[in-house]
């Protein structure tokens, strides 16, 4: 009886420790639109008296979920071709301000926009590309639509944001291309990680739990968050980018989509000494470098 009495104790407790891990995975806290946009000037990422001068148009784009993805979107007169940047997870669109002076640089539009449950968007839950591939296809087509036929639209995303533009480029053969920046190759094996990394707990059975409450939650299935199984889809050109020293993301996730992506170019680039999302910051010239050769060579 004392037996029975404790297992039931573990599985009630086993239980809580999966339902709170889950709450944090698909509710985290996020910063405030103000905060980003303070943070990102103090670091000196944006440069307020340029960005604010920057012709611009703020866009509110329906999700088939029923919630609104606010945008902003830079346009260049005449220019046929747009890239659209997505964010990493708890932040917004102004942390990506970093990586547009290389495309418009080359002449393309830019679509900076705010993940369900970011920033100005609508919705009340993050699902690692779940949902997010679907609102990321939405943007696309919106970004097409302002182009016309003989434009192109290709897709740059950083961590939360690669992972996404990962699953979305699987749905989408016309796009472009896209430059995955530190993107996890698995929601599962990330969340694995994490546990043990952060908390120092296994995997089994905390992530099997957590795993039932994130599907009673938000109807997500966590084994299908998962770039890795979708890469060998994408016919676009992939340039995939991570921080050697990246110790949120290891490096090895980037690596192994790279050997995933069996139709179309592909490109890997591992920043020396860089850690996670921080690429671009740590060689901003050599980074420009490594996007404006991938861009030249397919042609863009």
């Amino acid at each position: 009886m004392i037996g029975l009495w404790i297992l039931t104790v573990l599985f009630v407790v086993l239980l809580a420790v999966g339902a709170v891990f889950a709450a944090k995975v698909v509710y985290p806290k996020t910063f405030a639109v103000e905060e980003t946009y303070r943070i990102e000037v103090e670091k000196g990422y944006l440069q307020p008296e340029v960005f604010e001068k920057l012709p611009k148009q703020s866009v509110n784009i329906r999700s088939r979920y029923g919630y609104d993805l606010f945008g902003l979107y830079f346009p260049i007169e005449g220019s046929k071709k747009t890239v659209v940047i997505a964010h990493g997870i708890t932040y917004t669109l102004y942390g990506m301000t970093k990586y547009m002076d290389s495309y418009r640089r080359r002449g393309f539009n830019v679509l900076l926009y705010d993940h369900r449950n970011h920033g100005r968007s609508g919705g009340n839950n993050s699902t690692f590309g779940y949902y997010e591939k679907w609102d990321l296809q939405t943007v696309v087509d919106w970004a097409r639509a302002q182009l016309g036929e003989d434009g192109v639209v290709g897709v740059m995303g950083e961590s939360f944001g690669a992972a996404t533009a990962l699953q979305q480029a699987a749905l989408d053969d016309q796009l472009a291309f896209v430059v995955a920046d530190c993107a996890f190759s698995d929601l599962e094996q990330l969340l694995s990680y994490r546990l043990r990394q952060d908390f120092g707990l296994p995997a089994f059975p905390v992530l099997w739990l957590a795993r039932l409450w994130m599907w009673l939650l938000t109807g997500m299935r966590v084994r299908e968050a998962a770039p890795l199984r979708v890469v060998g889809q994408i016919v676009a050109p992939v340039l995939f980018v991570h921080g050697a020293a990246d110790t949120y993301i290891p490096p090895e996730m980037s690596q192994a989509l790279y050997q995933a992506k069996t139709r179309g170019l592909r490109q890997l680039y591992l920043a020396p000494g860089a850690d996670h999302a921080m690429s671009v910051v740590v060689d901003p010239v050599a980074y420009d470098r490594v996007v404006g050769a991938f861009l030249e060579e397919i042609g863009l």
